[in-house]
């Protein structure tokens, strides 16, 4: 699967969210600034990972059903893999 650019760059924004988070902690920032934080970081990945996980169960449905596969089937292994990013 291709990634786009902007997907990359969300993920080294991330990064460097949790490079800032290590260093309030370094500066033994206040545990709600912390905690507020993490939580933006936590937001910010699971929004990645929804994009992927919608991008790769649109191009395998569309696979599985190109080849003829039943749609039922198709539909329970998409909601496996939604079920898994969680």
């Amino acid at each position: 699967m291709e990634y786009p650019a902007d997907i990359k760059n969300r993920l080294r924004r991330i990064e460097g969210q949790v490079r800032g988070v290590l260093g309030m902690m370094e500066s033994e920032r206040g545990c709600q600034d912390v905690i507020t934080q993490l939580t933006a970081v936590r937001t910010a990945v699971d929004r990645v990972l929804m994009y992927i996980v919608g991008a790769n169960m649109e191009r395998c449905i569309r696979q599985e059903m190109d080849e003829g596969a039943p749609a039922d089937e198709v539909i329970r292994l998409a909601i496996e893999a939604l079920m898994r990013s969680r």
